[in-house]
């Protein structure tokens, strides 16, 4: 059972790490510049990743969509399909797993060199809280960004999915988003969207911890770097959890 206590022991520690980055995010002084620039490096450096993989998805997605849902001639509910099942669960759920492995991964490597190269420590002789200056900007600019990044995720798989129809079958753009959105529920779009922003918190916070915590020089950076991908094995349990939560919120709507 010695597994199960370390198990135990790392929950708390990521816990009680957490519970630091939510009370120091609400205690000024607030780093808006180093926030900025973090927001900027998760953001609009993951954009073009998003964008892609959410294009090639949806047009992938409609290619088999059409060759199941022609058997039963119903190709008139495959821009509906494409919709609901991106803005439902495929593009929050992908838009995280893609950001934990680009940022947190990252995160947790730059952390653990600053750690190992003592950088830290001469944060801290300057008198400046390192968490505040390094962790805490980096925890909510994936909190901020992963939202957005999910937006931009659902709409490029709509254009993927109408670009691949188009082909096959000539549809009207009109007609496509129309069809697209017949069956799309508020609820169905904008919680979703904000659960992504829990998964931000957790590929932060997580990837934060193995970077900041970790004592064992440059071999730690490594470790720090691949230990931080286990934030995509959380967000796939706090997708459950949180689809569970939504079917409560919105038992009649929610899909």
């Amino acid at each position: 059972m010695r597994w199960l206590s370390k198990l135990f022991e790392f929950v708390g520690k990521v816990g009680l790490f957490s519970l630091r980055v939510v009370v120091d995010s609400l205690r000024p002084p607030f780093e808006f510049a180093q926030f900025f620039r973090q927001l900027a490096e998760v953001g609009n450096k993951s954009l073009a990743l998003i964008v892609v993989s959410g294009f090639a998805l949806g047009a992938v997605m409609t290619l088999h969509t059409r060759s199941t849902l022609v058997m039963f001639g119903a190709t008139a509910m495959i821009p509906a399909v494409q919709a609901v099942s991106f803005f439902v669960e495929i593009g929050p759920l992908v838009a995280g797993l893609l950001l934990a492995g680009r940022v947190g991964s990252g995160i947790g490597a730059v952390l653990a060199n600053m750690r190992a190269s003592e950088q830290i420590d001469a944060i801290e002789s300057l008198s400046i809280d390192s968490f505040k200056f390094l962790v805490v900007p980096r925890v909510l600019a994936c909190v901020i960004a992963l939202p957005f990044l999910t937006l931009f995720m659902d709409f490029a798989g709509l254009l993927g999915g109408f670009l691949s129809e188009e082909l096959s079958s000539h549809i009207a753009p009109a007609l496509y988003i129309s069809r697209a959105f017949d069956y799309l529920q508020w609820s169905n779009f904008i919680a979703p969207t904000l659960k992504t922003a829990v998964f931000g918190f957790i590929i932060g916070s997580v990837s934060s911890y193995f970077g900041y915590t970790t004592d064992k020089g440059a071999q730690g950076v490594g470790e720090a770097a691949t230990n931080s991908v286990l934030s995509s094995l959380l967000i796939i349990v706090a997708d459950v959890l949180l689809i569970k939560c939504i079917f409560f919120l919105f038992p009649e709507t929610a899909i």
